[in-house]
């Protein structure tokens, strides 16, 4: 038996083909033992490393926008804590009263 080696061409259109990257690139270093472990999740969930950390980063940056909003809903019930829902309306008349009212141009009416 002869073993014959077959050559198939291969087109490729490069006026198609993108050349220029639409992400930027990032080179993180990991503690092995991390690293083995976002290496197996990569794999049981069929991600590359790329999809994993894109993942984990928009779950950190939820997380801390979570975080900046209940720290501003602190601080805005420490500054008003008896102020409810149903204060709104009232609360909006009484800075409005306090601002001078802003005059009209005739030539707007």
């Amino acid at each position: 038996m002869h073993s014959q080696l077959y050559s198939i061409p291969i087109q490729c259109n490069i006026k198609n083909m993108a050349t220029t990257r639409t992400s930027r690139v990032y080179t993180i270093s990991l503690p092995p033992e991390l690293a083995q472990k976002a290496e197996a999740l990569a794999k049981r969930d069929s991600r590359t490393m790329s999809e994993l950390f894109r993942e984990a980063f928009r779950s950190y940056y939820a997380q801390q926008a979570r975080k900046t909003l209940e720290e501003i809903g602190e601080y805005a019930a420490a500054r008003n804590p008896s102020y409810t829902e149903a204060d709104v309306p009232r609360l909006i008349q009484e800075v409005r009263s306090e601002k001078p009212t802003r005059r009209r141009n005739r030539n707007s009416q």
